[in-house]
This record gives structure tokens, C-alpha cells and sequence, in this order.
């Protein structure tokens, strides 16, 4: 067997800040797509007792990233009149901006959330990921630290996030998958999923009993 013929151009290697602007990038449009045919009703509902909703998640990390990549170095999004949900505001409210109000709009905060990514864009254009900021909410010993350890924290929160509405979105409706005509799970009908669910709780009722 010939071995195959290497590539006459190798591949362009990715820098660090690509790589994870990448990956923060395709979970920030797998929570959007999550809301993507839903009621107003279904996109704000709380699913968990403690009030999860698909909503509320993109309402949380728009103000998460206008934090941490606008606030944290000196580029604040809100200048004036900031909404009362956010952070500088001491809201009575501890979870304000985790869940919508009935005057706040999906397309206000969707919109909002696409704003911070485009914020977001030019401190990641204008500071190398060594950059120091200044997180204004954090104990003052630890206030500095760099655009990198943000960007990781950031992506690992919105993953997180991402996860919590592939739940959400499948107890709504049973949708599934990470974007649109995207999903690790195996295509499987209605009723082999209902019997692989049944064979799993068989499998906890046993391992209990046991």
C-alpha cells in the first residue's frame, strides 16, 4: 500500500488566543440556537428549582462578558445608565440577571449578548492574552490578573452554561444537539431512546438494591 501524499502546503498553525476564541465562539451560538423556535413562555420558564431558564443563562453571560472583557480593562460597555441587573448597581435582587422580566425582550437580550461578543472583539484585538486587568468586583488582592485566565474562565462558564440549556431545551420539547443539524447522539427513534431510559433506570434500581 503507497503511503498517502503529504499536503505540498502544511497546515497553518493556530495561536493559543485562536484556539480559544474558537471554542468560546461555538458555545456562545450553541446557547443562542437553544432558543431558536421557543414560546416567550418556554424561553423564560424555570426548569430546576432553582429557577434555570434558557433566557436567563444568555442574559448572564452577556453581563459576564462585559465584565470581564470590557469593565475588567478599562472599556466599560455601560457608560451611564447601566441596567439594574447589573453588577455596579447592587441590585436587591441576588439572581437579577439570571432570569427576564416580563418588559425585557428576548430580541433586547439576545441583542445585548451579540454586543458584548463584538465588545468583547476589540480587547481581544488591543491585549495579548499576558494582559493585565483589573476585575472591579474581586477582593483586592487578587483584583489583577491576566486576559488569559479570563478567557479561560469565561469559556469554561459558558460551556457550563451551554450544558445547563442542552437540559433545559430537551425537557421542553426533547430537542437535542449543539447547533443546528449538529449532535454527537446517535440517530435513534422515540421509541429505542424510551427503552434505552428504561433500561438505564432498571440498571440504578439494581445497582440500589444490591
Amino acid at each position: 500500500m503507497n503511503a498517502p501524499t503529504p499536503p505540498s502546503t502544511p497546515p497553518t498553525p493556530s495561536s493559543p488566543k485562536e484556539d480559544l476564541l474558537e471554542y468560546l465562539q461555538a458555545a456562545r451560538d450553541a446557547l443562542v440556537w437553544k432558543l431558536d423556535g421557543l414560546s416567550e413562555y418556554d424561553a423564560r420558564r424555570p426548569l430546576t428549582p432553582t429557577g434555570t431558564n434558557l433566557l436567563g443563562l444568555v442574559k448572564h453571560l452577556a453581563g459576564v462578558e462585559l465584565g470581564y472583557f470590557g469593565d475588567s480593562f478599562g472599556r466599560p460597555y455601560f457608560r451611564e445608565n447601566p441596567p439594574a441587573w447589573w453588577y455596579t448597581q447592587g441590585s436587591e435582587d441576588p439572581h437579577a440577571d439570571m432570569w427576564a422580566t416580563p418588559d425585557e425582550s428576548r430580541e433586547e437580550i439576545v441583542g445585548l449578548y451579540r454586543a458584548a461578543w463584538a465588545h468583547a472583539d476589540g480587547t481581544f484585538a488591543a491585549y495579548g492574552l499576558d494582559a493585565i486587568g483589573q476585575v472591579p468586583w474581586w477582593p483586592e488582592h487578587r483584583r489583577a490578573t491576566t486576559l488569559h485566565h479570563l478567557v479561560v474562565r469565561v469559556l469554561t462558564d459558558t460551556h457550563r452554561h451551554a450544558g445547563h440549556a442542552d437540559i433545559v431545551r430537551e425537557l421542553i420539547d426533547g430537542s437535542v444537539g449543539w447547533a443546528e443539524g449538529k449532535s454527537d447522539l446517535p440517530v435513534t427513534e422515540a421509541a429505542a431512546w424510551q427503552a434505552h431510559r428504561e433500561r438505564v433506570e432498571r440498571a440504578a434500581k439494581a445497582a440500589e438494591a444490591r
